[in-house]
């Protein structure tokens, strides 16, 4: 069959057309060969959203925004969306607006809520979930505040700072710094012939050292003498209690001794016994064989004739 130059113009044109317009649709990432339904939500800020964002369910790519138009003359966004129709959600499902990276770019979630199952036409709740940059913002904000803050209070504390150190207290400052750095200095000198004079008179101090141990030795030897000293006031204390008990008995008028120092008697008795003693020895010098003789015969004794004095 043979076809005139027209009608394989007209085919080709038609060809291109229809490609034409498949392509467009898929560059909107409308499907052509997919069927879909329509649904709506309003928004009072859609920024970073356009015609062709991705519809997404649990971040899956269900559908594509169509449209965004202003809703019935007022500032709120109307925006037409389309999802495919083996995707099924209910009326009470939120279309929420957020964001898909860290780079940037938006899109459309569609988080599903128990209900009625929704139609092509319906408008669904809407939200935007806040993105990383209004997150930092509010977190960024209340430390921007901080900052300010401190920055207000360090800039009053330098101004009342300046107004305090005037020339004068400087130049104070100024002087107690160099006071204190020579003070550090004649420290370190003061170390320095301490150092010099340990070192010198090392010897000296060993042989100090030597003898502080050994004079503790010495007392701890001492030490242990007490232990003989402690028996040796033992036996005085005795002593003395024994000697308290004599003296007593003395003084209480009982036995002789307290006779002998108290009784006169007593002492004229032993003059008078030392006396005849000494007579009886005399006479016994003197005549001896009057007191130590022999006699065959026998002999009548001698009376003895008292001496006179």
């Amino acid at each position: 069959m043979n076809l005139s130059n027209e009608i394989k113009t007209a085919i080709l044109v038609l060809s291109g057309i229809i490609m034409f317009i498949i392509g467009f649709s898929y560059l909107k990432s409308n499907d052509v060969f997919t069927a879909d339904r329509t649904f709506y939500a309003i928004y009072d800020d859609v920024e970073g959203v356009s015609k062709g964002t991705p519809v997404t369910i649990s971040g899956f790519n269900v559908g594509s925004i169509q449209d965004i138009v202003f809703y019935r003359n007022t500032e709120k966004l109307l925006v037409k969306f389309r999802v495919e129709n083996k995707i099924n959600f209910s009326k009470n499902s939120i279309a929420q607006i957020y964001e898909t990276g860290l780079i940037g770019g938006k899109a459309l979630a569609v988080i599903s809520k128990p209900g009625i199952q929704a139609k092509s036409g319906d408008t669904l709740n809407s939200a935007v979930a806040p993105g990383l940059t209004e997150l930092v913002n509010d977190k960024l904000s209340p430390l921007q505040e901080k900052i300010e803050s401190t920055f207000v209070s360090a800039d009053s504390l330098l101004i009342s700072i300046n107004n305090i150190l005037d020339q004068e207290t400087q130049n104070n400052i100024k002087l107690t710094f160099e006071d204190l750095s020579n003070t550090i200095e004649n420290i370190k000198l003061s170390t320095s012939k301490i150092e010099n004079l340990l070192n010198d008179n090392q010897t000296k101090i060993s042989n100090t050292i030597n003898s502080i141990n050994e004079t503790t030795s010495n007392l701890s030897e001492f030490s242990n003498s007490f232990t003989d000293l402690e028996l040796i006031i033992q036996n005085l204390n005795q002593s003395s209690e024994n000697l308290n008990l004599i003296l007593s008995e003395i003084s209480s008028g009982d036995g002789t001794f307290n006779k002998l120092i108290y009784d006169d008697s007593m002492i004229k008795s032993l003059n008078a016994a030392s006396e005849n003693i000494n007579l009886l020895l005399e006479d016994l010098r003197l005549n001896p064989k009057r007191y130590v003789h022999f006699s065959l015969f026998g002999k009548k004794n001698k009376e003895y004739e008292k001496k006179e004095k």
